[in-house]
């Protein structure tokens, strides 16, 4: 059977019998996400996650990056859509500052992410590239990690003086433990595929020639097997980990990220991003 193809605001999905991809496919701009981008991810996540025909999904993105979260040009330009009304009401309180465009943003990047926590399947992220920042808790929302040689992985939000948001703040400790994440959100490394491994943020590497046939082939594997006794599983893992709390802290993640992102601070970070030189943070 051929594979059907949708083709939604930089977002591909894909069928190949019992497996939905879902591509983030923006690669001018690093697979960063702007709002209209981060609805169509979230409306392919719960397509996928809610069809019973789809027994595994593969969330990818291109060869050179997973996804680099937040697209900050679309902050900075505050490049919104006409149509507020699929926000929630308080998404339209915050005047001025960059912490609206955030705000549209990561209502949906964080839906989607508590979409893939709670889906009745397999969830693997395949980072081909790099995932940074939002990228980064997007991958590591998922069920099982792979990479390719050429992957790297960088918290990445302090650069232009934001808090952590997607979910890292809830994951990462969970993940990699106290100290490992406190390494990576003061100091800020940008780990290589053999270093995520080690961490323990990913579940292997494959050499980046063959990479899309390795993880597609682990795919059609686990769409083959037992999959309602591993959605009552996933749920009760879950259960153990406190994944109910998963949403009410992403709203507080979604908060600070919003104030933060009214600072000082913030608006030096962005200027010194596009500018390409060193941020002088004062603290403020």
């Amino acid at each position: 059977m051929e594979p059907v193809i949708i083709e939604l605001y930089h977002i591909r999905m894909q069928r190949k019998e019992a497996i939905g991809i879902i591509q983030l496919d923006r690669p001018d701009r690093f697979n960063a996400l702007d709002v209209a981008m981060a609805r169509d991810l979230r409306k392919a996540a719960l397509q996928f996650a809610r069809d019973p025909e789809v027994r595994c999904v593969i969330l990818t993105g291109t060869d050179r990056v997973f996804c680099s979260g937040a697209d900050l040009k679309y902050v900075r330009e505050r490049e919104h859509p006409e149509d507020f009304s699929y926000l929630q009401p308080e998404a339209r309180e915050i005047e001025g500052g960059y912490g609206r465009s955030f705000k549209e943003i990561l209502e949906y990047l964080h839906s989607t992410i508590s979409e893939i926590r709670r889906a009745p399947k397999p969830f693997i992220a395949a980072v081909k590239g790099v995932a940074a920042a939002g990228g980064l808790g997007l991958a590591m929302a998922c069920d099982l990690v792979f990479a390719s040689d050429r992957a790297s992985f960088e918290w990445a939000y302090s650069k232009t003086s934001l808090t952590g948001a997607e979910s890292t703040t809830f994951i990462l400790p969970r993940l990699i433990g106290l100290r490992r994440t406190m390494e990576l959100v003061f100091l800020n490394p940008r780990l290589s595929a053999q270093q995520a491994l080690e961490w323990g943020l990913i579940n292997g590497i494959f050499p980046f020639e063959t990479f899309d046939q390795e993880v597609e082939a682990i795919a059609h594997r686990l769409a083959r097997g037992p999959t309602r006794a591993w959605a009552i599983t996933k749920a009760l893992i879950n259960e153990a980990l406190g994944i109910d709390r998963l949403d009410p802290h992403m709203a507080k993640e979604l908060r600070c990220l919003v104030e933060i992102a009214e600072t000082p601070d913030f608006a030096e970070g962005l200027a010194a991003f596009f500018e390409k030189r060193e941020p002088h943070f004062r603290g403020a």
